[in-house]
């Protein structure tokens, strides 16, 4: 199926967009290792500053999607990529305090981040469900773009390092966010072309008793159990990319590896790479899972990703003690099968939530997976601090739990008729 001239227009601006998102997002850790080397704080203060900065990026999504029933979801877009780009500027003005203030200013930038960022997967996802007929095609691109992203943010952000000081890379840095927003503005698309004519989903100024009986609506329809689903998604994706690179620079295989003489001065650890190369198979696994959505139904494709996450996540625990090629191997399977799953949620709240509520189903769905899913960071943590082994276990379980949910969705939407904002058995295997 080629794209109409509709969908592709959506589909660059949002890539755009979902790129941009994530390669801010992963260029920050580069700079907390040169601001740990220059500025007189202390780890701990450092760490609850970007803390500050990573937290409003999970909670902000539902009032984003909240802003983005109301204002529209590209306006929505356009204000994450103004105001993702000004709080790097913000970044770089840091230059001109003193060095002990600086740390301020780096808050200021690192809070305005996550502000501005919250609002882009809601507003994003939002556009996507409803101004595309072909969503999982777009969808999958969507994803791919974001791999994009967290894979070339932080390899940019390194290597402009090498040769400049910190405040002129967070400058150079925003410099493409600011080019986005400006061809954002020239984008022309009908942001309500998949939806039926005879429904309203312009924007709307929602009453606090609207944002309640809404809510109360998903939360009675299957959209809750999509919610519960997306949670322990979260919980995994989260839990895994945060302590794999430690536990891959923990191995014999890759810790004894030699790297070139002349990066040993940066500290490059060889699991780096390991690690970025499953973001860029995740390439691939984005956009198989979002052509499968267009023959699959959500909940069939969950309750199938689900059981592989489980049966990767214990194939880590002997894996982890063998030889380089099979970690290769298996980190190269994990990150087909992570970014696969994806389009499938996505498509699960397009066709289980009403095309009126859509930036408030995204908002309440990436609560849910940055939000709600980052506390595996601190549960994982426990359990790595007992054992690697007893690490795997933990995100094993939070699939197998996926998984659960999974079928239960799928018996209710094809038994039952469970469903909203669509017809009971839409997007189905027939």
């Amino acid at each position: 199926m080629t794209l109409s001239q509709n969908d592709r227009s959506i589909a660059g601006f949002t890539m755009t967009g979902h790129a941009l998102v994530h390669w801010f997002e992963t260029s920050i850790p580069i700079f907390l290792v040169v601001w740990l080397a220059e500025l007189e704080v202390s780890v701990a203060l450092l760490g609850i500053v970007v803390a500050l900065g990573y937290a409003p990026f999970g909670i902000g999504a539902l009032p984003g999607g909240i802003l983005a029933d109301r204002y529209g979801p590209k306006r929505l877009v356009l204000v994450c990529l103004v105001g993702m780009s000004l709080s790097f500027l913000v970044l770089a003005v840091a230059i001109v305090l003193d060095p002990a203030t600086r740390i301020y200013a780096i808050a200021a930038g690192l809070i305005l981040w996550g502000v501005a960022a919250s609002v882009y997967h809601p507003a994003g996802l939002a556009l996507i469900s409803t101004g595309v007929e072909d969503r999982g095609t777009v969808f999958a691109w969507h994803g791919i773009a974001g791999n994009v992203g967290i894979a070339l943010g932080p390899f940019v952000a390194a290597t402009l390092l090498i040769f400049l000081e910190w405040p002129v890379v967070a400058a150079l840095l925003a410099i493409p966010g600011l080019l986005a927003a400006a061809y954002g503005l020239r984008a022309r698309f009908d942001s309500t072309a998949a939806v039926d004519d005879d429904v309203d989903v312009g924007p709307e100024a929602a009453s606090l008793s609207d944002l309640v009986s809404s809510s109360r609506a998903l939360f009675a329809s299957a959209f809750a159990l999509v919610f519960v689903i997306v949670t322990f998604e979260g919980l995994y994706y989260r839990g895994m990319l945060t302590y794999l690179p430690e536990i891959l620079h923990g191995t014999p295989a890759i810790g004894d590896i030699e790297v070139f003489p002349a990066l040993e001065a940066y500290d490059i650890d060889p699991g780096f790479y390991v690690y970025v190369g499953l973001l860029v198979v995740g390439m691939a696994g984005q956009y198989a899972g979002g052509k499968l959505t267009n023959r699959i139904s959500p909940a069939r494709g969950l309750t199938v990703l689900f059981g592989v996450f489980a049966l990767l996540a214990l194939a880590f625990v002997p894996v982890v003690n063998m030889g380089i090629g099979p970690i290769v191997l298996l980190c190269g399977v994990f990150g087909f099968f992570l970014f696969a799953i994806q389009p499938f949620y996505q498509e699960a709240v397009a066709v289980y939530t009403p095309p009126d509520g859509r930036g408030l189903s995204y908002g309440y769905t990436y609560l849910g997976e940055f939000g709600l899913g980052s506390a595996s960071i601190a549960i994982g943590g426990f359990a790595l601090g007992a054992s690697v082994s007893s690490f795997f276990y933990l995100v094993a379980g939070f699939a197998l739990a996926g998984a659960l949910l999974s079928v239960g969705l799928l018996v209710g939407v094809d038994r039952l008729g469970l469903t909203m904002g669509g017809p009971a058995g839409a997007n189905s295997d027939d």
